[in-house]
């Protein structure tokens, strides 16, 4: 079936509206219509072709919440009507140890990802910035009643980004988390530790988002910039998630973890980083990364976040706004997160 979308024609080049192919419904797929489209920055570093080239023309975004307009013969976990979602992965091997595990975002054979990338069939995904997507019913999530939908969408990606880590690293009741940046990424670390119970404290380039940060849920605000910081956090924290998607002094940062304290970055900046293994050695700290969780935990998110009210501080745009709110992203001019109104694609 054709659809409609915005497509990014080349590297660096303003997304325009187009028409493309969706497969017809298999046995185990479901007919998405969305109705609402995150805008990550990721989405900006695939089609500006920062990560490498990109089988253009692209249609990004893989934070996707919509309703299901058909499913497979064999499918019986959805029904025409539900709401779903679709978040950073739409296929993976489901044999090899990773799969079995429910890691299927590491999987050994390549996870498929949403847009920009080669699905079992050879064909090109294609992502969220259109009115409807066929995807592995194994892939759809459930988006519990509780959390508005627009507001649900940034979940399937900021959320389980910074989600995975924090449960993965035992945030909890007792424990101090910092949190680096308050972006897109950070005010939803900042929401999600609060609410499992971790002491919580931000840390930014300036005070510009103090009040924002204790808002959301933040114990503490610190600005990077002042030197002073470094020396009064030091050794204090048990986690670090660093969000930014830009160059960091690591050794700086891993001295503020205490002893067997882990900084985890989730943000992804396209240049290496580097770390001296003494700012390691001392304390027993741990440097790690972490990309999305697999399906079952991003469920599991989905399930935590409307339990607790959570939900991401959305500006939902109209279609024809993508190209300016992807210069605003750039420019750090957005609290929190862009989600596109779906239905204004024509």
């Amino acid at each position: 079936m054709r659809v409609n979308a915005y497509a990014a024609p080349a590297a660096g080049q303003p997304l325009t509206p187009t028409t493309i192919e969706r497969r017809s419904v298999g046995a185990n797929d479901v007919l998405i219509e969305i109705r609402y489209a995150g805008i990550c920055h990721s989405d900006i570093h695939t089609v500006n072709g920062d990560w490498g080239p990109q089988p253009y023309p692209v249609v990004p975004g893989h934070e996707i919440v919509g309703v299901v307009a058909e499913v497979g013969a064999d499918v019986t976990r959805r029904q025409v009507g539900d709401r779903v979602g679709v978040g950073c992965m739409v296929n993976s091997c489901g044999e090899c140890t990773n799969c079995r595990n429910g890691d299927e975002q590491y999987c050994l054979d390549g996870m498929v990802g949403t847009y920009a990338a080669t699905d079992r069939d050879g064909t090109t995904t294609q992502g969220g910035y259109s009115t409807h997507v066929v995807v592995d019913a194994d892939y759809v999530l459930s988006v519990p009643d509780g959390i508005d939908p627009a507001a649900a969408a940034p979940l399937l990606c900021a959320g389980i980004t910074t989600y995975a880590p924090l449960r993965r690293w035992g945030a909890g009741p007792g424990k101090r988390v910092a949190v680096v940046g308050l972006g897109g990424l950070g005010h939803m670390a900042v929401k999600i530790a609060h609410a499992l119970g971790a002491e919580v404290t931000v840390l930014s380039q300036t005070l510009k988002k103090q009040e924002d940060g204790l808002r959301l849920g933040a114990d503490d605000y610190f600005a990077t910039s002042d030197p002073g910081t470094f020396e009064q956090l030091a050794s204090r924290y048990d986690l670090i998630i660093n969000t930014v998607s830009a160059g960091i002094d690591l050794d700086a940062y891993l001295g503020l973890l205490g002893v067997d304290g882990t900084l985890v970055n989730v943000g992804a900046p396209a240049e290496p980083l580097s770390v001296n293994v003494f700012s390691l050695l001392n304390s027993r700290r741990s440097f790690a990364g972490s990309m999305i969780g697999g399906i079952a935990l991003t469920q599991e998110m989905l399930d935590f976040c409307a339990e607790h009210g959570i939900g991401s501080e959305v500006e939902v745009i109209a279609a024809d706004q993508i190209n300016e709110a992807y210069e605003r992203v750039l420019a750090s001019d957005v609290r929190y997160r862009f989600v596109i109104d779906t239905s204004t694609i024509a």
